[in-house]
Order: structure tokens, then sequence, then C-alpha cells
């Protein structure tokens, strides 16, 4: 009785149940996991019985009884402790070698994770460390911003909503890091290049008009830097700027032209110099040879690539290049910013982020702009939308004038022609260009009323009933050594 009680796995305590009758003994379990037929339905009946009373059916001497006892509870194996045996019992214990090599697996995945979420986090770092670089390049001009608010109701109403009309101005300044150009007057700014960017609503187009500095124009009253109110005057059109800077340069052009200026960008030398450096130069041709020792210039004739401290004396330029006029240097500027136009989109580099950030870099330490553009996502989107443009559709030309009637070293407009090439700007209409010699052409073979180094436009004679008037200029996708 004491071997008996010792080997049942039932509660001593329990007078009902004695040691023997406990179906849930280890002693009984073995054999009845090897029968495959202890599961049938008649393994239920014995089992019911002992549930209700097992007293009905006292053990017989022998073990033939406790043999069927562990059959009757075998489907009860779901309890069976993990290791016991138990007929197609599974768990992750039973396989400790499967487990070891998993587990030797897992500390390479993590390291692989890590080290990607490492270099994920670099790499968004150093792109954040780049934009916000980029961003605080550029300097935003909210004084110009405020003194346009205060005029704004004699401001133009714009006419075509997606279209974009930029204003670029070379600043002259010889302040700071551009002194080695010239005398330093306490850093005073002159307008020494402005054009008017027109950018069409589809985009199709850009058209970029230079406003000759020697233009006589009205000029509003304007506030200066100091506080001061300028009286409203007629002068030459870069006085402006001196003046009453950015805003009452913007507030002339828009007087002039009924134009509403969307945008302003001011470009100092060094800036012009760099951006030229970060495109690895910029291809022009020359018919004659140049040495000129102002600019610092000494080039042979032909086909040839620039630098930046090249390419700036040769845009700017004037007394030893040419006829010594303003007309002619304006021609070269305008070429020359072809060339770069083109050399941009032909070697990719609006589409390449490692070629354009350079590109950026320089633009952005030189650039002052409205609160409008004075961030890189708002240049990005600029130039974004300009990248498609064909370079035969972004224009170059000088608004038409001529030498001024009381003073033959200043300039006038010619009228009408100036008033519709304003009137086709404002409304977002198109507008062609040609070479000047094409336009004389052109007007010795009676075709238009208009042509010559004057800008005038042709093609008013034309029998269409809305013809495109046509100006001297040209386009970026002009090869100069082949005119």
């Amino acid at each position: 009785m004491d071997a008996d009680v010792t080997d049942s796995a039932g509660t001593p305590a329990d007078p009902d149940h004695p040691a023997g009758d406990t179906p849930q003994g280890r002693s009984q379990e073995e054999p009845g996991a090897k029968e495959p037929g202890a599961k049938g339905p008649e393994s239920e009946e014995p089992r019911s019985k002992d549930s209700k009373d097992p007293k009905e059916e006292p053990a017989p001497e022998g073990g033939a009884p406790r043999d069927e006892a562990p059959d009757a509870d075998a489907p009860q194996d779901s309890g069976t402790p993990q290791g016991s045996g138990g007929a197609g019992v599974q768990t992750w214990a039973d396989h400790p070698k499967d487990g070891s090599a998993s587990r030797r697996k897992r500390p390479w995945l993590r390291w692989a994770a890590l080290g990607a979420s490492f270099l994920v986090l670099v790499s968004a770092g150093a792109g954040w460390w780049l934009y916000k670089k980029l961003d605080g390049n550029i300097t935003t001009d909210t004084s110009a911003a405020a003194e346009l608010k205060v005029y704004e109701k004699e401001r133009p109403t714009p006419v075509v909503m997606d279209a974009q009309n930029i204003l670029l101005i070379g600043s002259d300044s010889r302040a700071g890091e551009n002194s080695e150009y010239g005398r330093d007057d306490g850093g005073s700014q002159r307008s020494d290049t402005t054009i008017l960017l027109h950018l069409a609503a589809d985009r199709k187009s850009a058209t970029a008009v230079s406003l000759p500095r020697d233009l006589m124009v009205e000029i509003p009253s304007c506030r200066t830097g100091d506080g001061e109110e300028t009286r409203k005057r007629f002068a030459q059109f870069n006085s402006a700027f001196e003046l009453g800077g950015t805003a009452c340069t913007i507030r002339t052009v828009e007087r002039m032209t009924g134009i509403r200026i969307d945008h302003h960008m001011v470009v100092d030398f060094n800036g012009f110099k760099e951006m030229v450096d970060a495109v690895d130069g910029v291809e022009i041709c020359l018919p004659k040879p140049i040495d000129d020792k102002d600019a610092h210039l000494d080039l042979p004739a032909g086909r040839q690539t620039l630098n930046g401290e090249e390419a700036l004396g040769y845009v700017r330029a004037r007394k030893t290049l040419g006829d010594g006029s303003d007309t002619e240097r304006m021609e070269r500027q305008q070429q020359f910013l072809g060339a770069l136009v083109n050399k941009m989109q032909s070697n990719g580099v609006l589409l390449n982020p490692t070629r354009l950030y350079p590109v950026l870099d320089a633009a952005t330490k030189s650039l002052t702009t409205d609160p409008g553009l004075d961030s890189l996502r708002d240049l990005y989107d600029l130039v974004r939308s300009m990248r498609d443009v064909p370079t035969e559709q972004v224009q170059f030309l000088t608004v038409p004038r001529q030498p001024y009637r009381l003073d033959r070293n200043r300039d006038e407009l010619v009228e009408p022609d100036a008033g519709e090439l304003f009137k086709q700007l404002r409304e977002d209409k198109p507008v062609a260009v040609v070479p000047a010699d094409e336009l004389k052409d052109g007007e010795g073979n009676g075709e238009g009323d208009g042509g010559g180094d004057d800008g005038k436009p042709d093609g008013t004679g034309s029998e269409s009933p809305t013809p495109t008037p046509t100006y001297s200029g040209s386009s970026a996708a002009d090869d100069l050594c082949e005119q």
C-alpha cells in the first residue's frame, strides 16, 4: 500500500481516489501513448464511469485494468508535460539545435538593420545640413517688400495669373569682395544690368528683356535708406536703384511697362563669377581678339571657354570692345546668358544633384531676393518650372530704344514699338526674336517696318490678322560661331 500511494499522481489525502485508479499517473501514461487505438469512441465510456463513481469497478488484481486506464485518457495528451514523449507533440523545447541556430543568426540581422538605420540617419542628416546651408545663404529683402506694400494701390494688376515676371538686377556695388572691381565709395549700389524676365504661363517659353541703364525714364518719388523721400524726376534709369534701392527700381519698371513684377533678384559680381566656375566655364565665340587691360581680358579670336573671372570681364567691358556703347555690351550679356543656360541644360546640371549643388551654392551666397523667393524650395520650384523650356524658346532682346534727342549719350524708348512689346508680355502673348542682320534683310524686302540694332519690331506688315511681333535678339540655342 505504501508503494501504491507513492506511485499515485492523485492527491494522497483523497480517500475516493486510491493510488492505482488515477488515470493521470506517470507510470500509466507511457504504455497508453503507444496504442493508437486508444482514441476511439469506446474509450470514452470507461472514463465516464470512472468520473461518476470510480468505486463501481474496483480494480482486480493484475495489471490489465491499469493498462486500459491510460488508453481512456489518451485524448488528454494536451495536458502532458513538455518532453514527456506524448505522441505528435512538438515545441521549441523539443528542438534545441534549431533554436540555437536561430539565436546565432539573429545578432547579424540586428546589426544589419542597425547599420542600415544608421546610414539612413546619416544621409538624412547630411541632406538636411546641405539644405539648411543653401537656404541660409539667401538674403531676404524685407525692406523692398514693405516699401512696395505702401504703394500697392498704384501698382499694376496682374493680367495672366500663372505667368511670372521677375526683375533681375546686377548690382554694381564695390563693397566687400567686389571692391577689387573699382573704388568703394561707401558701398553704394548701382544697377549695372537690369533684365525683365517673363515666364509664360504654360512654361513653354521665357523672354528676357534688357533695360538699358542709360534709358531716360520717369522715376517716381521713392524712400531712401535713411528714411528720406526723393522727388519725382525724369532721369537715367539706373539712378532709381542708387537713390531708392530695389523697390524704387521695381516701381519705375512697373510704371514704364504696365507689367506687375512678381519677384526680384539682386546678384553681385562675385556670385556671377562663382556660378560660371561651378559649371566649369561657358563657351563663347569671339569674332576678334580682345586685349582689354581695364577688364583684365586677353583673349584670342574663335571658340573658347571662359572661366568666372574672364566671363565677368567679358560681360562688363564697354569702352574697348566694339563701338563702346552700352547697346553692344547688352548684346554680349544676352549672348553669354544664353550660352550659360545652354550649358546648364545640355550638360544635365539641372537634373544632376551633384552638379547642381555648386551652382546653387554660388548663386544663393550672392543672392538677395524678395520673401516669395527667399527659400531653397522656392528657387527649386522656379528652376524646375523652367528646365523643360526648349533652348530656342529662351529668348533675349533689348527694349526698343534710340539715342535720346537731347543727349546722344542717353537712350529713350521707341514708340509705339516698346509699348507693343510690353503689351505682348503683359498679356502673355508670343514674341519672336531673330538676329539683327535677318531683321535688316526683312526690312530691305519690305516685310516689316522695323529692324536693325535699335531693337524695333518686325512683322507688322505680315498678312496674318494677328502677327507675332519680331524683334532683334538671340536665343539660348544660337551658336555664335556659326553666325
